[in-house]
């Protein structure tokens, strides 16, 4: 018996000593890679402006909105919808493009300048493509009730129920979400500096309820996508309703130590003062921003505000328009108006 005992306590130890980590220092001495140098890269891109207020070719439809068709190493994804139900529809006919085999829809935020074409352009794409813009990605919040004098005002409660009875579907993300390798949405953005880039000067901020109660509607669904290709980061945006500086810190935290090489969309500084554009465009300059392709309601001023304080030039900081075009290998062609 104390023979048995003897080996039952050897077998224990060996188990033991096999299974347990060889040293504190093996374990701690090669910490995991940062984001930058582990996640996937995209190696090709091309953002073409759908929807925006100024139009750059001799033909086409401008409105007060934006959507931009992504398209990157073979995905093509639709970012947010324009305003009416068939802007989105003539501007791609007039710039000859379309949205064949587009499954994929990414919505910004609630608001209806970004969302009023997702109904009549999956109606439309799906009698010859049943799967065509299917799948919407939004952010956690986008649902959420905003009661008003009228009623409801949040759209996307009653486009929900519309959009599903075609068969699509939405996917609601809370947190950074890789669709495809190198492309990423935010989800949420934490806002660490008080930017407030929503709302109009002088109006009251409507209220959004929350799983915490009743409160002021800070657009808290609002998400960007985010292309981490071998110049930098690319950070697409419908409104930038976080705050772009808040934005471009959240993806500094994603991916650290990596340039921004472009900013894409609207960044709601239309009505921002000197001060906060100065701010702003300070912050850039230190996340390295080498390109800005202000759409919506960046604001006309603002982006030559941005263009002087960033340090960028009249190639590198442009009021989009439509048919407006960033690409990884041409960086930002304006369209002869913003020439």
């Amino acid at each position: 018996m104390k023979i048995q005992a003897r080996i039952r306590t050897a077998l224990f130890a060996l188990v033991f000593i096999a299974a347990a980590p060889k040293s504190l220092d093996s374990v701690h001495a090669s910490p995991p890679p940062a984001a930058a140098d582990s996640a996937a890269q995209i190696h090709s891109l091309k953002v073409t402006v759908l929807s925006t207020m100024l139009v750059g070719q001799p033909a086409g439809i401008g409105e007060w909105g934006f959507a931009a068709l992504v398209e990157a190493d073979g995905h093509r994804i639709l970012l947010d919808t324009g305003t009416h139900p068939d802007t989105v529809a003539l501007n791609l006919k007039d710039l000859k493009l379309d949205l064949s085999g587009v499954h994929e829809v990414v919505l910004s935020h609630s608001h209806w300048d970004h969302v009023g074409g997702l109904l009549a352009l999956r109606r439309e794409l799906m009698k010859k493509d049943p799967a065509a813009l299917s799948v919407v990605h939004v952010s956690k919040g986008i649902f959420y009730s905003r009661p008003g004098p009228q009623g409801e005002s949040n759209l996307m409660i009653s486009i929900r129920k519309e959009f599903e009875a075609t068969g699509g579907k939405f996917i609601e993300h809370d947190a950074w979400s890789e669709l495809f390798p190198g492309a990423w949405l935010t989800g949420p953005v934490p806002r660490k500096f008080p930017e407030r880039n929503y709302g109009l000067p002088g109006a009251a901020v409507g209220k959004v309820q929350t799983p915490e109660g009743l409160v002021e509607d800070n657009v808290p669904e609002d998400q960007s996508l985010v292309l981490n290709a071998p110049q930098g980061l690319v950070v697409i945006t419908g409104c930038a309703h976080a705050g772009i500086v808040n934005i471009l810190t959240d993806a500094g935290g994603k991916f650290p130590d990596r340039p921004v090489y472009g900013v894409v969309g609207g960044i709601h500084l239309f009505t921002a003062g000197d001060d906060q554009l100065d701010w702003t465009g300070d912050k850039m300059k230190e996340f390295h921003v080498a390109n800005l392709l202000g759409a919506h309601c960046t604001g006309i001023e603002a982006v030559y505000r941005l263009r002087q304080r960033a340090g960028l030039t009249r190639k590198t900081a442009v009021v989009a328009t439509v048919g407006s075009t960033f690409s990884l290998t041409d960086g930002i062609s304006p369209g002869p108006l913003a020439r």
